[in-house]
């Protein structure tokens, strides 16, 4: 009977390990996905003459006023953080997201839109290496080639392999520094999990780069966006469900997991992006994007 318990013990824990990682992978790719649904609400606003930038500003501004309500709401001693550790959230919320989306946003400009987002999406390489570098994180084949696979598939996705792109050694240079500072909230987001929750983390990241999006801000545009009936629900699936959601779920996962696969995972995003498009704006769906699609999620699976 103490025998057959004793088996039983590590069968549970074993079991329960299974059930947290799968909830953890689970909350990476969902805030992933919602990433993906940003286009549906960008396309609105861009129709009611938002600029790319002004939509950065309210996402960042948006996040943190909803972040900030909550937290209020559920446990105001979350907001406590130390003072040496603002550097962390320095890098997270001015270094990474703000600049990321200022780069790829001008990087958009002056390229094919294709090659903006491929460039991007050098973000879970850049990730595997440093942490490597960092952390020691073993890179194993199973993660090279699940990073084999993703890269290629967001290629078919995004329309690398159609021919007709445009790129220049600027647009290039913003775009690989956009992939960088990209994959910099991966690893600067790491550090600052050491010491605080993943809300924690993602509230102060919002502080600085809402902070920080000051200076994008465009009153005359948001006053014009007002007159429209279903503007306020339009910004409110911005800022909720496509820019702090999905930083709270993907910072939780990040906490579990090594930084590479967490960001490798991330890759599912442009496949959400691309199947709104379909659902929602009647895009049509290429072989080649197919392939890319099933690239993305066969890489993604492997990595489970």
């Amino acid at each position: 009977m103490i025998e057959e318990l004793h088996k039983e013990l590590p069968r549970q824990q074993v079991a329960g390990h299974q059930l947290r990682q799968k909830a953890t992978y689970a909350s990476i790719m969902m805030g992933a996905s919602l990433w993906g649904i940003l286009g549906f609400w960008n396309r609105h606003l861009m129709a009611y003459g938002f600029s790319s930038y002004l939509i950065v500003a309210l996402r960042n501004l948006g996040g943190l006023l909803i972040l900030t309500l909550y937290i209020l709401c559920v446990d105001p001693s979350l907001f406590r953080i130390r003072k040496e550790h603002l550097k962390y959230f320095f890098g997270t919320g001015i270094v990474s997201v703000l600049m990321y989306n200022v780069c790829y946003f001008s990087c958009q400009e002056i390229c094919s839109l294709a090659i903006a987002c491929i460039l991007i999406y050098t973000a879970p390489a850049i990730v595997v290496i440093l942490s490597a570098i960092l952390w020691k994180e073993t890179i194993t084949r199973k993660k090279m080639l699940a990073l084999i696979l993703t890269l290629t598939g967001c290629a078919c996705v995004t329309g690398v392999f159609a021919g007709g792109l445009t790129i220049t050694a600027w647009g290039l240079m913003l775009g690989v520094l956009g992939g960088f500072f990209y994959a910099l909230y991966s690893i600067i987001g790491r550090y600052a999990l050491q010491h605080y929750s993943p809300l924690t983390v993602t509230y102060w990241t919002f502080v600085f780069c809402g902070i920080g999006s000051l200076f994008l801000l465009q009153p005359t545009q948001v006053l014009n966006g007002m007159a429209h009936g279903d503007f306020i629900f339009i910004i409110l699936g911005l800022v909720v469900f496509s820019t702090a959601l999905p930083y709270v779920l993907y910072t939780r996962g990040l906490a579990r997991i090594e930084s590479g696969k967490a960001s490798i995972m991330a890759c599912v995003e442009p496949v959400v992006a691309t199947l709104v498009g379909t659902i929602a704006f009647g895009e049509p769906i290429s072989f080649m994007t197919g392939m890319g699609i099933l690239c993305v999620l066969s890489g993604v699976y492997i990595l489970h």
